[in-house]
């Protein structure tokens, strides 16, 4: 594919508030309380914890990595803003309680007038996924980038599912092709427990992004078409554990990276690998997810390539603790931190005044 095809889009976008000024003392770790989805216990009647991103932040303040002066505070994703990816015909049908009901597996949304499904259940989701949008081109101007949320991949520009309401990191790698010059290849290491189906299906066609995919081959999705998506493939049996995983992680992503040098990679860290999370089958301990996201993020800056995590599944609630974990080893092994803030590329977005996001005009194309 040509460099023009590559760049194909930049400088005709929708005028957007989450590519905006951050202030250069502002942590590159990407969050906001309306993250949290809390509706009159109806989200306890999925396994997923709808609190963890709040609580993985509580840790962090606690170890005194992290105030509410220094992280940069999401914004939802706009109607304008989803339409990058989303067909208008998807986002419409979201407008149906019965079909978030479906999408979030979560039944008895399906009974609630749809004002309140948007307010309580599908904003927080946009709100992580503008989160997620920004977190790439933080990652693009500082070398990292973390959204404590996201990660939803298991939903596409027409189709959601497994809880993922809108396809996040696709519109992250969406936006940067779009509004970020040098910006034309990425990969996606995906290693949630689970087949990433999702940005398969978006990107199946799309020789710019290279996937690679660990998951257990077990269990859901099971999607056939949007395997041959995927460039490298790496197929879990139940119940692995650490030595044979973390070999695999190593092994793939080194591999990965050597294979083709991306402008950015997105790194789907899941913590559905636990052993004992109830839908991921795997038996990694919590030191191995540690050691796991030590490895991704070794190997990008080996490499001078900026890196942009999302968290995405973990169905149990120690899981929140180990997310905390692992960035704070991240920043103790010298991988993220303040002495990290100028990454590798151009900072064009860390010359403002505050955390949370300014006016859009100022980075908006």
């Amino acid at each position: 594919m040509s460099h023009k095809e590559d760049n194909e889009g930049k400088g005709c976008s929708h005028p957007t508030e989450l590519y905006t000024s951050i202030s250069p003392t502002c942590l590159p770790i990407v969050y906001h309380p309306d993250y949290n989805i809390t509706f009159m216990g109806l989200e306890k009647l999925h396994p997923f914890d709808a609190g963890k991103w709040g609580k993985v932040i509580h840790f962090l303040k606690e170890e005194q990595f992290l105030t509410d002066g220094n992280i940069v505070e999401a914004r939802e994703a706009t109607e304008e803003d989803l339409l990058v990816v989303h067909t208008k015909r998807y986002l419409n049908r979201l407008k149906w309680s019965v079909v978030v009901a479906t999408i979030t597996e979560i039944p008895p949304l399906m009974f609630l007038p749809n004002f309140l499904v948007q307010r309580r259940v599908l904003r927080p989701l946009r709100t992580q996924t503008g989160g997620t949008i920004m977190a790439g081109k933080l990652a693009v101007d500082r070398g990292w980038a973390i959204n404590v949320g996201g990660g939803f991949h298991h939903c596409s520009s027409d189709k959601g599912g497994g809880f993922c309401a809108y396809a996040d990191i696709t519109l992250a790698i969406k936006f940067l092709f779009e509004r970020v010059e040098g910006i034309s290849r990425a990969t996606i290491i995906d290693l949630d427990a689970h087949q990433g189906n999702g940005h398969e299906r978006d990107f199946i066609d799309d020789r710019r992004v290279f996937i690679m995919d660990m998951y257990n081959r077990h269990i859901y999705p099971g999607d056939s078409y949007a395997k041959k998506a995927i460039k490298r493939k790496v197929e879990l049996d139940w119940g692995t554990e650490d030595s044979e995983y973390l070999q695999k992680v190593e092994l793939h992503s080194e591999g990965t990276l050597n294979e083709v040098r991306p402008d950015i990679i997105v790194y789907n860290a899941g913590t559905d690998i636990l052993d004992g999370d109830p839908l991921g089958g795997l038996s990694i301990s919590p030191q191995g997810i540690v050691k796991r996201d030590e490895i991704v993020f070794r190997a990008a800056r080996r490499r001078g390539i900026p890196v942009l995590m999302v968290t995405s599944g973990g169905y149990q609630k120690k899981t929140a603790r180990i997310i905390a974990d692992s960035i704070l080893n991240l920043h103790q092994q010298g991988l993220i931190g303040a002495e990290a803030l100028q990454g590798e590329g151009s900072s064009s977005l860390v010359t403002s005044m505050m955390c949370h996001a300014g006016p859009a005009a100022s980075n908006a194309v």
